[in-house]
């Protein structure tokens, strides 16, 4: 069973060291709480008057002797007492792929390192509009967008570095999966080359969710056992729409609207047909979602006015999600309404 309790305005006492419980103050402070501090069992250290009779007293396991005794006393004079997580003793980084945008395809694991954390390095395809109720931790943006890169990947890579080697537990939220084409690889081998201790929590990728929202399966039975999936940032070469003409199956195009034009000609040049269906998913799971069905030979002239972000399928599984597509998205825009009102 989980519950919460509202601490706005209510004194509270959080208890262990400061190192361990920066994150639990943080978490308190958040929630408009007046916090008080005990950094040793026996009260020799503290921040400021401590309360007489404390609203709530956090106990934060640092490791120490001694608070047991303390804690035992709230308790028998009626002060609810609840346990803390202490904060890590050494800084480390952590890269959580942030789904599609929506915090409700964020993992267990994604939400638990959000929590935990003292910074947060996030992109613009993650879902960082939520992130002030996911986690009190500093929030810095490092998006890039087309042609504007204010902070360079090198750039990121240091300061995810620096913070953490600074002591500090990092998190890295990235859109989609950190290792579907999000550099992931080259984030983790920053913080190896620095000796800064790092592991990778896996998204959703867009590259399945998104086709998904709008109804398309990127398999279906006696249509398609396989799928590919490819970066739309640059054009593919001859050679590269000659292997994704032959290979069949369904092919799946992150960020390709950029590249649309290059594609089509180039998928029609190495012999697929122009009646190839196709679909354009603008803005998976965020507000003004919209999918543009066509065929190959048309796409262009009907996708004209599509942006990223954008997802491109392309192959028989489209014809397959159009009866889909309607009741796939009415649901969304139900969900998204039903999230609204329940925030407002």
């Amino acid at each position: 069973m989980q519950l919460s309790i509202d601490v706005n305005g209510r004194e509270v006492l959080i208890t262990g060291s400061d190192h361990a419980a920066r994150q639990a103050v943080r978490r308190y402070e958040a929630a408009g709480a007046v916090i008080s501090r005990l950094s040793t069992p026996h009260g020799a250290r503290h921040d400021g008057p401590l309360p007489e009779r404390p609203f709530l007293v956090a106990a934060v396991d640092d490791g120490q002797p001694g608070w047991g005794a303390l804690l035992e006393r709230c308790r028998e004079n009626g002060i609810p007492v609840t346990s803390e997580p202490a904060a890590g003793a050494n800084g480390h980084v952590t890269l959580v792929g942030g789904g599609p945008g929506t915090a409700e395809l964020l993992t267990v694991a994604a939400i638990k390192a959000l929590r935990d954390a003292d910074v947060v390095f996030y992109d613009r395809l993650a879902p960082y509009q939520e992130l002030p109720s996911l986690t009190s931790a500093e929030l810095v943006d490092v998006g890039k967008r087309p042609g504007h890169h204010p902070v360079s990947q090198s750039g990121i890579e240091k300061l995810m570095v620096e913070a953490a080697l600074d002591g500090k537990n990092v998190v890295r939220l990235k859109g989609g999966d950190p290792y579907v084409f999000g550099r992931g690889g080259e984030e983790v081998a920053a913080c190896v080359a620095a000796g800064v201790p790092v592991r990778v929590v896996s998204g959703v990728t867009s590259a399945i969710s998104v086709p998904a929202a709008a109804g398309i399966p990127v398999t279906h039975r006696e249509v398609s056992h396989m799928f590919t999936v490819v970066s739309g940032h640059a054009p593919l070469t001859e050679k590269e729409h000659m292997h994704l003409a032959g290979l069949g199956g369904t092919i799946v195009v992150l960020m390709g609207i950029g590249t649309l034009h290059q594609l089509a000609a180039g998928l029609r040049k190495a012999g697929m047909s122009p009646d190839m269906p196709m679909a354009v998913i603008e803005r998976g799971y965020r507000p003004g979602q919209r999918t543009t069905i066509a065929q190959l030979g048309t796409i262009v002239s009907a996708a004209a006015d599509c942006t990223n972000p954008a997802v491109l399928v392309i192959g028989e599984v489209v014809r397959v999600g159009e009866a889909n597509r309607g009741h796939a998205e009415a649901s969304a825009d139900l969900d998204r309404l039903a999230a609204s009102l329940l925030g407002s």
